[in-house]
């Protein structure tokens, strides 16, 4: 009897676990992201149930092809932003790449394989000047890649009038190789519902973006330059490298949408991207990103995109005027930063116990 009454283990207090299990879901950044898809899927799901917007796969279809444009720039802009930067010139990118791979193939004939891997060079290349002048100068990245967008969104216009006489770029599907890029990056993987190939990228990317901040020291990295980057430097931490890395990752993903987009379309108009830096940084912040940066979520941002494109595809569906879509937007940024806020206010408290 002695000898059992001392081994005998304490038994847990099933509240005090259950007090634990909530303290863990408030810290998650994610967790106001989760919580605004399920409410815009449920306010969509009531306002165009006359189009069977909760069970119809072709309905799911359209707002996850639109949710994948925002979502695969989103993670790396996510990324960034954990970082304690922002990309501004990351939607003119996309436009810039495209225009890229139409005046490759076009004007040079050259193989469409051979053009896609120039432009994601070029996508690198950007985005490497991105980063290097910010770790160089100490600008502020919101400057420097403001800059970035003029001058691209100069030569977009320009360039492309001066060199094919107008401000778009036909014929892509023209050149060697288009069928098996186009299997790639634009074609359908479920019929007959049309979801797109792009959406598989958009998860596979939230899928290595999430575990690359959670499983790597590349990770622990993108949080140390984010929250605080002279204590990071004192313990080793690449400051320079692993913030120019991310501006690269940025960049180069926005050429992967230009990419994609100008092979789905088979063109590209020169405004292509023109405003969507905007809708990445607003599916970041939703998805739990902080402004001054050392906080967010990758899934939390696939979950921002995730609502932003059902707002695009819900608002219309619901018989809605298209331009309230910007209004929603806005509301939307609101609510998450004010959100975002309470969930930190409530960790903090939570941690201080």
């Amino acid at each position: 009897m002695a000898r059992s009454a001392a081994t005998a283990q304490p038994r847990t207090d099933e509240r005090l676990v259950r007090v634990n299990v909530v303290a863990q879901l408030v810290r998650r950044p994610d967790l106001g992201a989760f919580a605004g898809a399920v409410a815009v899927f449920a306010l969509f799901a009531w306002t165009a149930r006359s189009v069977h917007w909760a069970s119809d796969l072709g309905i799911v279809s359209q707002w996850t092809d639109q949710a994948a444009q925002y979502g695969i720039v989103a993670v790396p802009v996510a990324l960034l932003m954990i970082g304690g930067e922002f990309d501004l010139s990351a939607g003119v990118m996309v436009g810039s790449s495209g225009l890229l791979l139409g005046l490759l193939v076009t004007r040079t004939d050259m193989s469409i394989w051979p053009a896609i891997a120039l432009v994601l060079a070029f996508g690198m290349a950007i985005g490497f000047l991105n980063g290097y002048t910010v770790v160089r100068t100490k600008l502020p990245s919101f400057i420097v890649t403001l800059g970035t967008f003029f001058i691209l969104q100069g030569l977009n216009a320009g360039g492309t009038l001066r060199l094919t006489g107008t401000v778009a770029i036909d014929g892509i599907d023209t050149a060697p190789g288009f069928e098996s890029a186009h299997r790639w990056f634009a074609s359908s993987v479920w019929s007959p519902y049309d979801f797109k190939v792009k959406v598989i990228w958009w998860l596979a990317l939230t899928v290595i973006g999430a575990w690359l901040l959670a499983r790597t020291r590349f990770g622990n990295w993108i949080y140390g330059v984010g929250g605080d980057p002279v204590a990071a430097r004192n313990v080793g931490v690449p400051v320079a490298g692993t913030k120019i890395a991310l501006f690269m990752l940025t960049s180069t993903t926005a050429a992967l949408l230009g990419i994609i987009t100008a092979i789905e379309l088979r063109s590209i108009q020169a405004n292509e991207g023109v405003g969507r830096e905007f809708i990445f940084i607003i599916a970041a912040v939703v998805g739990g990103c902080l402004l001054t940066g050392g906080y967010g979520s990758v899934i939390g941002a696939a979950f921002g995109a995730a609502i932003l494109g059902m707002a695009a595809i819900g608002i219309i569906l619901s018989q809605w005027d298209s331009n309230w879509v910007y209004a929603f937007q806005g509301v939307i940024l609101m609510l998450a930063v004010m959100l975002n806020a309470a969930i930190r206010s409530r960790a903090a408290r939570a941690r201080s116990r």
